[in-house]
């Protein structure tokens, strides 16, 4: 038999007269699968731009807008507290109040924490430990990475023996504290009044220096954290900083709070 009969319609005799070609579904869908994944991969490197198109893209906008916000709100308690003290001025010119009334409410500033305080100041400062730390000490286990980082609660341990030692007014990095205002982390982050910081954190109390470091010391939270101190290497030092001046609260003291639905 000729071979030209395995191939129909080439118009040999040994062919089938009228015979056409079969369609053959299979060669049209993986034609198709290989146009798909060429235009995915030409998507891909057009996308990529040469960068790691893995990372998740959402998580980076997020870091980026918390910075953003962070340091919007910055700007605007700067800038509310040069208004505030526009407004002071004016009033101090000639409010018609009577001394006794200035007085008041001088007192009433100074416990909310709006005015600046001056005085000998003590300065706690908290860090992370090395992120290649063991334990310093026998009989301790080998450190979880929780146990190499600044918490919530440690925070709040200094900021509550600062206060129980007669603090006149504590600032937490570059904000003044007031009796609204909560220490929270998330992560690794602090997070104050709309504001984000990383450590190393700075924690400064106006006060006398031999009771606010006494309150420390005595404090058995702060204890607690000086076990991880001496056996996981977490910074902690406090220094004495002499006479420094406080900043006063600059942000908002409007208090919101839920209201039932009518």
């Amino acid at each position: 038999m000729s071979n030209s009969a395995d191939f129909p319609g080439t118009g040999s005799t040994g062919s089938t007269p009228g015979r056409r070609s079969r369609f053959r579904p299979v060669r049209v869908l993986t034609a198709g699968v290989f146009a798909l994944a060429g235009l995915i991969f030409f998507t891909s490197f057009d996308t990529a731009k040469g960068t790691d198109i893995r990372t998740d893209a959402s998580l980076l906008k997020l870091s980026d807008l918390i910075q953003e916000r962070s340091h919007k709100n910055g700007q605007v308690n700067e800038s509310n507290a040069a208004l505030r003290d526009q407004v002071e001025s004016l009033a101090e010119a000639d409010d018609g109040s009577t001394r006794a009334e200035d007085e008041k409410l001088t007192r009433l500033e100074d416990a909310a924490g709006t005015r600046k305080v001056k005085g000998r100041a003590v300065t706690v400062t908290l860090n992370d430990a090395p992120p290649n730390a063991t334990a310093k000490l026998p009989g301790y286990p080998e450190p979880q990475p929780d146990y190499l980082v600044i918490h919530q609660q440690d925070l709040q341990a200094v900021v509550n023996a600062l206060w129980q030692g007669g603090a006149e007014g504590i600032k937490v990095m570059d904000q003044r504290l007031i009796s609204t205002s909560a220490v929270r982390c998330v992560g690794n982050t602090l997070i104050l009044q709309g504001r984000v910081y990383s450590p190393p954190y700075k924690i400064q109390a106006v006060g006398d220096p031999e009771k606010l470091q006494q309150a420390l010391a005595e404090s058995e939270a702060i204890q607690n954290y000086m076990v991880y101190v001496n056996v996981y290497g977490l910074g902690w030092k406090v220094t004495e900083d002499g006479t420094v001046t406080l900043p006063g609260y600059s942000g908002t003291v409007d208090l919101h709070y839920a209201k039932p639905v009518e």
